[in-house]
C-alpha cells in the first residue's frame, strides 16, 4: 500500500471517527441542551389547558401556544397521504435521515425540495430551533439528526406522524385540530382531500394562507394536488386530480378569539386561581409543577353555560335601558359631573397603547398629550352600535376615554346557596373592551348589608316582624335629622334608614362586624355606625355568602369554583367537593328572615321583580349608595341566590341625580335573569316553590293577611319618605355627613391597555 493510499484512509477513519466523536457529544448535550431518553419516550406537545363548563361545554382555554391533541385514528387520511405526498414520499422507508433527499437538496440548491424529512423536521420542533448563519444552520442540522434517530427508534411511524401534525404551527395556529377547526369548522378526521391540500400547503409558509392570500393558497393547494399522484404511492389518479383542482378554493374561516366564549371575565379570575394551584401540585412525569399553559389540562367548572347566557342576556336587556338615562343626565350636566376630576384622564391616558408605543419612541410627555385633543378616527364601545356594539367615530383620544369612562359597568353571579357552585358570572358589560371584572372588585353595598343588621335584631335582641323600630328626629355626630320608623318588616321592605341606624344602636358596631365575619365577609369592615346604612366596600362573592343562609335554612356556604381537574389523558388529578355549610342562625329566626325579605318583593324597593314570570317564592334587598354612585340587588328562590351591582368605574359618576331610580338599578336584570331560567325546563328549576317553614315558628309573616297587618300598621302612623320609590334605600348626603364616618373611595381600577 502506497503512502498516498495510507494517508487517504487514515484521514477517512479519522474523519469518521470524529464525525463520531462529534455526534456523541452532540447527544449528550456538550453543544446544547438535548432532549433525554425519558423526554422522547414520553413526549408531550404543549397542550392547552381546556376549561369546561358542568354541562360539557368547551369555555375557553389556557395556553402558551394553542394546542389541542389529537390520535392517530382521529385524523383523516387525507392529510396523512397529502403530508407524505408533498414533505417526504419515503417517510415508511428512512429511519429519520433521507439521503436521497439530503443529496438532492444539495445538488439542486434546494429548487426540488429541502432535505428535510418529517421526523427530521419534529425533532426541529422539539428542539425549538430557528435560523441562523451557516455555522450555526450547520450544527443545528446535526442535532435534528442525533433526535430524529432518537425518534424512529423509539416510535413508531403512525406515532411519529402524529406527534408532528400535533405540533405543527399553522400560523399562530398550533396542532391540525385547531387549524381544520379554525379554517373550516371541522374536526380533523372530516377533512376531504381539497381542504386537507389547503392546510398542507400552508406548512411551506404563510404567504399560502387561505385567508389574507387566496391566489397563492390555491395555487399550492393544487400543486399538493399535483404531488399526491406524482409520488410513488399515487393517492390520486389524474383525473380525480383534474377534477380536484378545478374547484374554487372554500374555507370557513373564524378566528379562535378568547375575549369571546363562555364566561370570560369567570376564566380571567379563574387562571390566578389556578395558578396557585399548579405550584402546589407536581406532574408525575416530569417532577415540576404542572404548568397550565402547556400540560393540557382539563378544567371542569361549576359554570352552567344556559345560565351563562341568560345572566348574559339580563345584561344586554337591561344595561342600555339606565345608560340612556345616564347619558341624558351627561348631556344636562356633564361638565358639572367632571369638574374637578380631569386629572383621572390625564392618568388613564398614560395605560394606553398610544401612550406606551410614543414613549418607546422617545416622544417627549408634553408632545405625546397634545396627541391626545387631535381628532382621529377609531372605533368605541356603543349599544347602539353593530351586533358587536362597536361604531366607528371621529373624536379625540381625552374624549373616548371619558366617553368610555361613563359607561355603566355590571356585575351578576348567581350560585347555589346549598352546595356553593357557582352557576353563572359576568364581571363586565363586554370584556374585549373592559377587562376589569367587578364581581371581585370592593363597591359600597348601600342596603344590602341591613339584612345582616336585622338578623341580629332578630336572634340577638328578639324583634318580630311586627317589634315597632323607632323613627323620627334622631341626632347623629350633633346633627339631628328626621327619620322614619314602623314595624320592623315594613322598615326592611322600604329599606328606612332610620330604622336601620335605631338598630345599629342596639345591636352595636362590633357586634354587627363579627357576624358579617362569621357570614363569610372577610374584607375590613369600617369600624363605623354608618355601616348600617351600607358605608362599607364589598366584593360581590362575599356578600353572596353572606345571603347563602337565607335560602339554606340558616346554613352559611362558601361559593365553590370548580369541580375537578384532569391530566392531559383523563386521569382525575384533584376533586373539589361541594361547600361545607356551618349554621349561623337557627332555623326559625332565619325563616323570619326570610319573610321580612319577601316584603322588600311584595310591595317594597323591589317590587317591580313582581312584573317578572317567577313561578317561585322569592326574597331579596335592594341596595343604593351615596349620589347614587352604586346600585345593588341580591335576591334568591329556594333554589337559587344571585346578585348584580351597576355603576361607574369612578365611584363619583353617579347613575341617577334623583330619588325615582334607585330600584330600576340593578333588580330588573335579575327579574330578567330569573324568568328565564324558571322558563327553561331543561335547567330542572321550580321542583321547590316554597321556602321551607320550620316545625316550630313564632311570629312569622304569613303572606295571606299578615303582610296587609303590618302595612295597614305602618300607613296609620306619621311616616315620612316611605313612598317605596327607593329614596330611603339611599345613603344620603344628610346622613353620610352626620354620621362622621371617615370613609373612603371605593376601589378604582386602572384602565386596560386596550380599553379606550
Amino acid at each position: 500500500m502506497t503512502r498516498s493510499v495510507k494517508i487517504l484512509w487514515r484521514v477517512f477513519f479519522g474523519g469518521l471517527a470524529f464525525v463520531i466523536l462529534f455526534l456523541t457529544a452532540i447527544n449528550f448535550g456538550l453543544f446544547g441542551k438535548m432532549p433525554s431518553v425519558k423526554e422522547l419516550e414520553n413526549p408531550e406537545a404543549d397542550l392547552a389547558s381546556e376549561i369546561i363548563s358542568a354541562d360539557g361545554k368547551l369555555m375557553g382555554k389556557y395556553y402558551a401556544e394553542n394546542r389541542s391533541e389529537v390520535r392517530y385514528k382521529d385524523i383523516s387520511p387525507n392529510i396523512i397521504n397529502a403530508l407524505i405526498a408533498t414533505e417526504d414520499e419515503r417517510f415508511y422507508d428512512h429511519s429519520g435521515i433521507d439521503a436521497k433527499a439530503i443529496a438532492r437538496a444539495i445538488f439542486k440548491l434546494g429548487m426540488d425540495g429541502g432535505g428535510s424529512p418529517i421526523t427530521q423536521q419534529l425533532a426541529k420542533m422539539m428542539l425549538g430551533q430557528g435560523r441562523g448563519n451557516v455555522i450555526v444552520r450547520g450544527m443545528q442540522k446535526l442535532k435534528e439528526w442525533v433526535v430524529a434517530v432518537k425518534l424512529e427508534r423509539n416510535f413508531t411511524k403512525e406515532e411519529i406522524i402524529t406527534l408532528y401534525l400535533n405540533r405543527a404551527p399553522w400560523g399562530n395556529v398550533y396542532g391540525i385540530r385547531n387549524a381544520s377547526r379554525t379554517y373550516f369548522q371541522k374536526e380533523p378526521s372530516q377533512l376531504n382531500i381539497e381542504e386537507a391540500a389547503v392546510l398542507v400547503g400552508m406548512l411551506k409558509g404563510f404567504i399560502y394562507e387561505p385567508i389574507r392570500h387566496p391566489k397563492a393558497s390555491l395555487f399550492r393547494r393544487n400543486t399538493v394536488i399535483d404531488r399526491m399522484v406524482d409520488t410513488k404511492q399515487h393517492y390520486l389518479t389524474e383525473a380525480q386530480a383534474t377534477k380536484l383542482k378545478a374547484k374554487p378554493l372554500i374555507t370557513n374561516y373564524k378566528k379562535i378569539d378568547e375575549n369571546v366564549g363562555i364566561a370570560p371575565y369567570y376564566r380571567s379570575v379563574l387562571i390566578d386561581v389556578l395558578k396557585n394551584w399548579c405550584k402546589t401540585h407536581k406532574n408525575p412525569k416530569t417532577g415540576d409543577d404542572y404548568d397550565l399553559f402547556r400540560d393540557g389540562l382539563k378544567i371542569y367548572t361549576t359554570i352552567d353555560s344556559r345560565m351563562q347566557q341568560y345572566a348574559e342576556t339580563a345584561v344586554e336587556e337591561h344595561m342600555p335601558v339606565i345608560q340612556s338615562k345616564l347619558d341624558y343626565l351627561y348631556k344636562q350636566k356633564g361638565d358639572k359631573l367632571w369638574k374637578g376630576h380631569d386629572d383621572i384622564i390625564i392618568a388613564a391616558m398614560k395605560y394606553t397603547e398610544r401612550w406606551k408605543s410614543m414613549v418607546e419612541e422617545g416622544v417627549k410627555p408634553e408632545e405625546i398629550k397634545k396627541t391626545f385633543y387631535v381628532p382621529v378616527k377609531m372605533k368605541i364601545f356603543s349599544w347602539r352600535g353593530n351586533e358587536k356594539h362597536e361604531k366607528d367615530t371621529v373624536m379625540t383620544p381625552f374624549d373616548s376615554i371619558k366617553y368610555h369612562k361613563q359607561l355603566l359597568q355590571t356585575s351578576f353571579v348567581a350560585m347555589d346557596p346549598r352546595t356553593g357552585e357557582i352557576k353563572c358570572w359576568v364581571g363586565g358589560i363586554n370584556f374585549k373592551w373592559f377587562k376589569y371584572d367587578h364581581v371581585t372588585a370592593n363597591r359600597q353595598v348601600g342596603s344590602t348589608f341591613k339584612p345582616l343588621l336585622y338578623t341580629l335584631a332578630v336572634t340577638d335582641a328578639g324583634y318580630t316582624p311586627e317589634t315597632y323600630v323607632s323613627g323620627g328626629p334622631t341626632t347623629l355626630s350633633g346633627k339631628t335629622i328626621t327619620t322614619a320608623g314602623g314595624p320592623m318588616a315594613y322598615c326592611l321592605a322600604k329599606s328606612l334608614n332610620g330604622a336601620a341606624w335605631h338598630l345599629m344602636s342596639v345591636i352595636g358596631v362590633k357586634r354587627t362586624i363579627e357576624f358579617a365575619q362569621q357570614c363569610g365577609i372577610k374584607v375590613k369592615i369600617p369600624p363605623y355606625p354608618s355601616i348600617a346604612l351600607g358605608a362599607a366596600e364589598i366584593p360581590m362573592l362575599q356578600m353572596l355568602q353572606s345571603y347563602s343562609m337565607f335560602p339554606n335554612k340558616g346554613y352559611n356556604t362558601a361559593p365553590v369554583y370548580l369541580t375537578r381537574i384532569e391530566d392531559k389523558n383523563g386521569n382525575i388529578i384533584q376533586e373539589f367537593p361541594i361547600s361545607q355549610s356551618k349554621q349561623v342562625i337557627g332555623e326559625a329566626d332565619n325563616y323570619t328572615m326570610v319573610k321580612m325579605m319577601e316584603g322588600v318583593i311584595q310591595f317594597g324597593t323591589a317590587r317591580r321583580i313582581n312584573s317578572y314570570n317567577i313561578p317561585v317564592e322569592k326574597a331579596g334587598k335592594t341596595g343604593t349608595t351615596n349620589d347614587y354612585t352604586d346600585g345593588w340587588f341580591i335576591g334568591y328562590t329556594p333554589e337559587l341566590l344571585a346578585g348584580t351591582w351597576v355603576g361607574c368605574e369612578d365611584p363619583f359618576l353617579p347613575i341617577y341625580q334623583n330619588n325615582s331610580g334607585g330600584a330600576e338599578m340593578s333588580a330588573p336584570r335579575w327579574g330578567i335573569f330569573m324568568s328565564k331560567v324558571y322558563g327553561d325546563s331543561k335547567l330542572d328549576y321550580g321542583k321547590i316553590k316554597t321556602f321551607d317553614k320550620p316545625a316550630e315558628q313564632s311570629a312569622v309573616i304569613e303572606i295571606d293577611g299578615g303582610w296587609d297587618k303590618i302595612v295597614t300598621s305602618a300607613d296609620s302612623l306619621d311616616q315620612i319618605g316611605t313612598s317605596g320609590s327607593g329614596a330611603d334605600d339611599l345613603m344620603t348626603d344628610e346622613i353620610k355627613n352626620a354620621a362622621d364616618t371617615g370613609k373612603g373611595k371605593a376601589n378604582k381600577p386602572k384602565p386596560k391597555d386596550n380599553e379606550y
